[in-house]
């Protein structure tokens, strides 16, 4: 059971969904969220508080304006892409806090929470959910 509850506690350190992340940012925590997907992902669509910095250009230097006392959130499309992995790895080794968004653009989607464009205009969105 020890081993379990570890697995559980180190899961919720570990990651954040896309309600707890909706919340954490409208009550103004001290968030960064980074889509580290290509910049061409991200100007067609992405979560609306984030920044975009592709995983594999990660480095002391294009993430000198973060805060270092941010939690950093990391994500990519979706289950499917490991993007948001490679972000996380990468910004952890830079000395930031950090967590993986669970389900990445996908799930924030079919939560019902707004997209931007690269132009910054909402995209509204179309759940299939229950």
């Amino acid at each position: 059971m020890d081993d379990q509850i570890k697995h559980y506690s180190d899961k919720l350190a570990y990651e954040i969904d896309s309600w707890d992340l909706k919340v954490a940012l409208e009550a103004g925590e001290n968030i960064t969220v980074i889509d580290a997907r290509s910049s061409e992902a991200f100007q067609r669509e992405h979560i609306p508080a984030a920044i975009n910095i592709p995983h594999r250009a990660m480095s002391p230097d294009t993430t000198r304006h973060i805060d270092k006392r941010a939690l950093v959130v990391t994500y990519c499309d979706g289950i499917g892409c490991n993007a948001s992995t490679k972000g996380a790895l990468n910004m952890l080794t830079l000395g930031f806090r950090v967590k993986e968004l669970m389900g990445g653009l996908d799930w924030w989607k079919r939560d019902g929470h707004k997209t931007h464009t690269g132009a910054g205009v909402d995209k509204p969105v179309i759940c299939g959910c229950g």
